[in-house]
């Protein structure tokens, strides 16, 4: 299927695959093409190719099944004679779902396996599982999140966009809920970077600040804005370690704790109110003040109890407003890293935990490293220079 145009591939396929398979039967096209690709490059010249700048021969193909989220696709790996083929669909592809696999790997090697995890096991190809094994896998995963982890930060970022989300580990025979921190960057050339994580107990002021002196001793340099959530932990630790920095109120975490403290009733309509308040400070005055006379003085206390940090965005260019005011973005990372882990449950201990956090990030940071930039320096940087 190599030759095929890829034209004519979608419309055999949208004709005549089962829509569950679709995906993956383009995924496999997909790669192999790639692969193919690569394979030329490494050879120094085309399939069937005379040339004298031929560095090796082609030797057929080899069977690879790789997992991905759509479960497994078979691969047809090219070989080469003369020198070992390499390419870069496994290793990037391999290193989360091998991180899952490992987590679960890990789980009956410890002697806490269930009928449930052993079907899981079957589902990755994992069968007579040794501890040994799990032992050489996991150190290879080990040294590359660590190395991640411990990379220098070399671009100084201006805003820091810090959440948290909970795993159940087990520590000491018993499972218990573990927070796990994340920061992520934007650089002063516009782009996102994921800059840390860390697995802590619970969010109090201690452990950000342990996360956020981490960074610093990394290179982490020119923070002036922070926005996270309205945990007094990291509040507290933001105005210890990044004293020139200005912290902000996540809007749609005030939104969530102002319409906790609502009746079912009142919740769409002030819902709605409160995001129109939430662009201007005196309206948003005014409609704490309308909630009071509604007899909603609770959800216009939890308001006032944040006010002074709600409109620290507005320091800078309007354009990017939108894009500062929340923690949307460590949101969805924090989705994509519960969505990976939900066919786990319980982690067997930490290192399994980080392990699989820090594969996933690894991935996620060279999207938003080769992707779009999150703000345009062009546009708006001499403004946002001018706020520091």
């Amino acid at each position: 299927m190599t030759n095929t145009r890829p034209i004519d591939l979608l419309e055999y396929v949208l004709k005549n695959v089962p829509r569950e398979d679709a995906i993956k039967t383009l995924t496999a096209f997909f790669l192999n093409r790639l692969m193919e690709e690569e394979a030329c490059v490494q050879a120094g010249a085309d399939r069937y190719e005379r040339t004298d700048g031929r560095i090796a021969h082609r030797n057929g193909y080899k069977e690879r099944t790789l997992m991905t989220r759509e479960g497994p696709v078979v691969l047809q790996k090219p070989q080469l004679r003369e020198v070992p083929f390499e390419t870069c669909v496994f290793d990037r592809y391999d290193r989360v779902e091998k991180a899952v696999a490992l987590a679960i790997a890990e789980s009956y090697v410890q002697g806490v396996s269930t009928r449930r995890v052993r079907l899981i096991m079957e589902q990755f190809g994992i069968t007579g599982v040794s501890a040994s094994t799990v032992s050489r896998i996991c150190q290879e995963l080990d040294d590359k999140v660590a190395e991640f982890l411990g990379r220098q930060i070399d671009t100084p970022c201006w805003c820091l966009m810090v959440d948290a989300s909970y795993y159940k580990v087990c520590e000491d025979s018993r499972y218990v809920n573990k927070a796990l921190l994340i920061v992520l960057g934007v650089r002063t050339d516009g782009y996102r970077e994921v800059l840390g994580m860390r697995i802590a107990d619970s969010e109090d002021q201690s452990f950000w600040e342990d996360l956020f002196h981490s960074l610093q001793e990394r290179g982490l340099d020119g923070v002036r804005f922070v926005v996270s959530d309205g945990h007094k932990g990291i509040q507290n630790a933001v105005q210890t370690c990044f004293r020139n920095a200005s912290w902000q109120m996540c809007h749609v975490h005030l939104q969530r704790a102002v319409l906790r403290k609502l009746p079912m009733k009142h919740r769409k309509q002030v819902s709605l109110e409160l995001a129109e308040a939430l662009e201007d400070p005196e309206k948003l005055d005014m409609f704490t003040i309308e909630l009071g006379e509604m007899g909603l003085g609770r959800a216009g206390e939890t308001i006032e109890r944040f006010r002074y940090d709600l409109f620290n965005y507005q320091a800078y260019p309007e354009g990017i407003w939108d894009k500062i005011r929340t923690t949307n973005m460590p949101e969805r990372l924090n989705k994509e890293l519960k969505r990976r882990s939900r066919v786990i449950g319980a982690f067997p201990n930490k290192a399994s935990l980080t392990r699989l956090a820090g594969s996933i990030l690894i991935n996620i940071n060279q999207d938003l490293l080769t992707g779009y930039r999150y703000i345009d320096t062009d546009k708006h940087n001499t403004t946002m220079e001018s706020q520091g």
